[in-house]
């Protein structure tokens, strides 16, 4: 049987850990002088005797590695439990959500979906709204160490490709983990004090500026406004894009760049198509636009190109009612929200690796189909990719559409119109933020949603921030034996 106080213990550290960042919340509301304050105390008290008690229990076992089987399980925990104690402070105090409504709200922020079901946001305290920020932000951190130092180990959805990534491309200056975490935890945090610092010198008031950079390097999608980054238009919209970005491009990257090492960030073919990728969305909509709706070019360049960047990273801020954008917008949107960012970085759905992975595997199938004699190894960035790799790209591809396919129809099943649901479960699977649909809110907000929708879609947000197999495979009784 599988120890389990390995993972009890550090999940009870995090779940502790959560508890210290209420007091963030907690301060700013009491200096505001907004009662609110008094439900951070309390959730900031449970969190810390829950999650010191957790760890003493389990201190025992603590210290040395974990099984394969302790690190899936980890995985999944950090994400079920961290949300558990994330939603006390919105069950306790303001907006006062019932306990599906809270959860729901909560994993959104840690798996940096960013669909919300409060309605007047705009009316919430300070305290609440920046604590779904500070929820978003730890979770898009976790999400970036969990790809560098667990799923290559795991071999999850070919990230096993990356395992010399993390610990051999570094070579000397970074050798062990704790390394490698440390450096990313220092690169998260600059990238977000500088994109606040940028959102305050364009006009945002201090507390917004804090409260969206912590929701853009996360690409989380979460505003403290119901009009999401509409109230923010012009040179804002162009540094969002800008951070955007950056928080969808391989942290290993940035971690090199701060090491002096200027070259691979360029040569990566994924931050390359990435940017392709956007540019070309970003003109496809641009040109609709501009001929259909007699918009002028300065005006759509701007709304196309903060709109497809917040939805193909998987930040889900939007500036403009998407919905009214016409039919081949809408198809780009969701096109690109099935692609996502790049791996090791906070950005979303199947990620743009994979993609190259499988377009090159058809590539060299082509060619064996032209000359079947010929040898024509799969390779990527300059390197051989192994049948394993392969292998795992393409089960967990299939796994993903079929996922989504089967989401779609439990949700339609709850009583949700056919675009509703479709977007509900595409929203959810690929974390990327908005749901279109009758019953949506005008805010975007799906709190009219029933509640076995919601958990639905909880559910598909956890597979899709943890790469899906990471979870199923916690469900086989094989895996458990062997």
């Amino acid at each position: 049987m599988t120890d389990v106080r390995p993972v009890t213990y550090v999940i009870g550290l995090l779940v502790a850990t959560m508890g210290v960042f209420m007091l963030f919340p907690l301060a700013l509301d009491h200096a505001a002088g907004d009662p609110n304050w008094g439900a951070f105390l309390q959730a900031s008290i449970l969190c810390l005797v829950a999650g010191g008690a957790m760890a003493l229990a389990s201190a025992n076992g603590a210290g040395g590695s974990m099984s394969l089987q302790q690190i899936f399980l980890l995985t999944t925990g950090v994400w079920v439990a961290m949300p558990a104690f994330g939603a006390l402070p919105l069950i306790l105090g303001a907006p006062g959500l019932s306990a599906t409504d809270a959860m729901f709200e909560a994993v959104s922020g840690m798996t940096t979906t960013g669909t919300t079901v409060i309605v007047g946001i705009d009316a919430l305290p300070m305290g609440a709204n920046l604590w779904r920020g500070i929820l978003q932000w730890l979770g898009g951190l976790g999400i970036v160490i969990v790809a560098l130092l667990f799923l290559p180990v795991m071999k999850v959805g070919g990230m096993q490709f990356f395992r010399s990534e993390g610990f051999d491309t570094l070579g000397k200056v970074l050798p062990r983990a704790l390394d490698i975490s440390s450096a990313l935890i220092q690169i998260y945090v600059w990238l977000t004090v500088a994109c606040a610092m940028t959102y305050f010198a364009l006009g945002m008031s201090g507390f917004d500026a804090v409260m969206h950079a912590l929701t853009t390097v996360s690409t989380g999608g979460m505003s403290s406004y119901d009009a999401s980054f509409g109230m923010f238009q012009g040179p804002l919209e162009y540094a969002a894009v800008a951070f955007m970005i950056l928080g969808s491009l391989p942290f290993i990257r940035f971690v090199q760049l701060a090491q002096g090492i200027f070259l691979p960030i360029w040569r990566d073919p994924q931050v390359r198509a990435y940017l392709r990728w956007n540019l070309y969305a970003i003109i496809a909509v641009l040109l609709y636009e501009v001929l259909t709706h007699d918009m002028s070019i300065s005006v759509a360049l701007r709304e196309s190109a903060f709109n497809i960047v917040s939805t193909f990273s998987g930040t889900g801020y939007s500036s403009v009612d998407l919905s009214g954008w016409g039919p081949f917008p809408f198809v780009i949107l969701i096109v690109v929200g099935l692609i996502g960012g790049c791996t090791s970085s906070t950005g979303c759905s199947v990620k743009v690796f994979r993609y190259l992975i499988l377009f090159e595997a058809i590539k060299v199938q082509i060619k064996r189909l032209h000359n079947p004699s010929s040898v024509n190894p799969l390779r990527y960035d300059g390197r051989t990719v192994g049948q394993d790799v392969l292998d795992s790209v393409i089960v967990f591809f299939t796994l993903f559409m079929l996922t989504f396919g089967l989401l779609a129809v439990g949700l339609s099943l709850t009583g949700l119109e056919f675009k509703t649901a479709v977007t509900a479960a595409w929203t959810s699977i690929a974390n990327v933020g908005p749901v279109f649909g009758r019953e949506v809110g005008p805010t975007g907000a799906v709190h009219g949603f029933p509640d076995s929708a919601k958990w639905m879609m909880m559910a598909g947000m956890l597979l899709g921030r943890l790469e899906l197999l990471s979870v199923y495979v916690l469900f086989m009784r094989r895996f458990w034996q062997n």
